[in-house]
C-alpha cells in the first residue's frame, strides 16, 4: 500500500507539472523525504501526507486510490451498493493511524473513513492543530480518544460523537495504551482550498488527505 500511495502522489505531482523539490518546499518537507514517500520506502506521518496533498489539491478518493474515482469524476453512483472489507482501500500511517474508505457515491460532498489510532498515536506527530472546509462528524467503536479543538479538549470513549465545524483548529490523539476505533464523515467540503491556520505548517485534515487520487492516469518520471 505505500508504494501504491507513493506512485500516486508522484502521478499527481508530474501532472501538475511540478518538480520534486519545488513541492518539497511548498509542503515544507525535505526533498529527500518526498523522494522516499513517492518510492514507497518510507510511510509518511500524517502530517506529511497533509503537507503534500494540501500543495497538490488531492481529494481523500484520489489518495486511497478508490477504483470507481479513478478516471472520472469524484464520485459516481457505485454498481455495487456493497464494499466488503477485504475491498476497502486502505492507507497506514508512521504514527500509527490508519483510514479505511468507507462505501460513499452520489454527490460527492461526503467523505466517510473507519479510522484507528494505536496506542499514542495522534493526527500529527508535533501535536500541529489543522482544519479545513466542512463538517466533521464522528463515532467511537472502542477505545478511547481525546479531541483538542481551540483550546478545548474532550476525551471520547466508546459510544461518544462528535459534530463541529471543521475550520475551527482541531487535533486527535490516542492517550491510551489501547487501541481506538471510529468512524469519521466529514460533509460540505465544496471548496477544493483548505483555510490554512496562521502558521504555515498546519495543514488540512485526514478527510482532506483521503479525498485525493485515482483519477490521476499513468505514471510519468521525474
Amino acid at each position: 500500500m505505500t508504494e501504491d500511495l507513493g506512485a500516486r502522489i508522484r502521478q499527481a505531482r508530474m501532472a501538475r507539472g511540478l518538480s520534486l523539490r519545488a513541492t518539497a518546499a511548498e509542503a515544507a518537507i525535505s526533498p529527500s523525504l518526498l523522494s522516499q514517500v513517492e518510492t514507497g520506502k518510507v510511510q509518511p506521518s500524517v502530517s506529511t501526507l497533509y503537507a503534500i496533498v494540501n500543495c497538490l489539491g488531492l481529494s481523500v478518493d484520489e489518495v486511497l486510490g478508490t477504483p470507481s474515482a479513478q478516471g472520472s469524476p469524484r464520485r459516481r453512483l457505485r454498481a455495487d451498493p456493497v464494499q466488503r472489507w477485504e475491498a476497502a482501500p486502505e492507507i497506514l500511517m508512521e504514527n500509527g493511524v490508519s483510514w479505511r474508505g468507507l462505501a460513499v457515491s452520489g454527490g460527492g460532498d461526503v467523505d466517510a473513513l473507519h479510522v484507528t489510532y494505536d496506542p499514542g498515536a495522534a493526527s500529527s506527530l508535533d501535536g500541529t492543530h489543522m482544519r479545513h472546509d466542512g463538517v466533521e462528524y464522528g463515532y467511537i467503536i472502542r477505545g478511547e480518544i481525546t479531541l483538542k479543538i481551540d483550546f478545548d479538549s474532550y476525551v471520547l470513549r466508546a459510544g461518544d460523537s462528535f459534530c463541529f465545524d471543521s475550520m475551527r483548529p482541531h487535533f486527535f490523539f490516542n492517550h491510551t495504551d489501547a487501541v481506538a476505533e471510529g468512524v469519521w464523515f466529514v460533509t460540505g467540503q465544496g471548496r477544493r482550498d483548505a483555510v490554512p491556520d496562521e502558521r504555515p505548517d498546519v495543514m488540512r485534515s485526514a478527510v482532506d488527505v483521503l479525498d485525493a487520487m485515482s483519477r490521476i492516469p499513468g505514471r510519468s518520471e521525474d
